[in-house]
């Protein structure tokens, strides 16, 4: 697909660091979110372009639920998650392949961070970014804990 960023990852998941591909499944590639002030806020891929959840076969719906049951748990060790935020939007220009966020919520954000408030920290410039070099500690500490 033309400008399709998650596609265009797709194309070469075998050479992505690991923060692009935390988990691989037949169905999904789970992702650190790049532009994100928060560790841990991963992004579910379908391996295959789609636009919205009903293209999904009906086995990459069933595994989306197992996978964020397990991500969920994997982020409650790794980062001490209470519990997660899923959002699915698909909106942004080069982005309009399906993905899913799911972002860890701390056990005591600020309260204008809470709920939806969270994507204040989506979209960060780069003082706030988490580093690329810690996006991959993350992501091989939570490849760990699903293992």
């Amino acid at each position: 697909m033309d400008d399709c960023w998650n596609c265009e990852n797709e194309a070469r998941v075998d050479d992505l660091p690991v923060r692009e591909r935390v988990l691989l499944t037949e169905h999904w590639r789970v992702a650190h979110a790049f532009d994100t002030a928060v560790p841990g806020w991963l992004v579910m891929v379908p391996r295959r372009h789609v636009l919205a959840l009903d293209e999904l076969p009906e086995a990459a719906l069933a595994e989306m639920g197992v996978l964020q049951g397990r991500l969920t748990a994997a982020l409650r060790l790794v980062v001490g998650a209470r519990k997660t935020y899923v959002m699915q939007f698909s909106e942004a220009p080069g982005f309009a392949h399906l993905h899913v966020h799911l972002v860890p919520r701390m056990p005591d954000p600020p309260d204008e961070r809470k709920g939806p408030g969270i994507l204040g920290w989506l979209g960060v410039g780069d003082e706030l970014r988490v580093p690329d070099d810690v996006q991959d500690l993350f992501a091989e500490r939570i490849q760990a804990a699903l293992n």
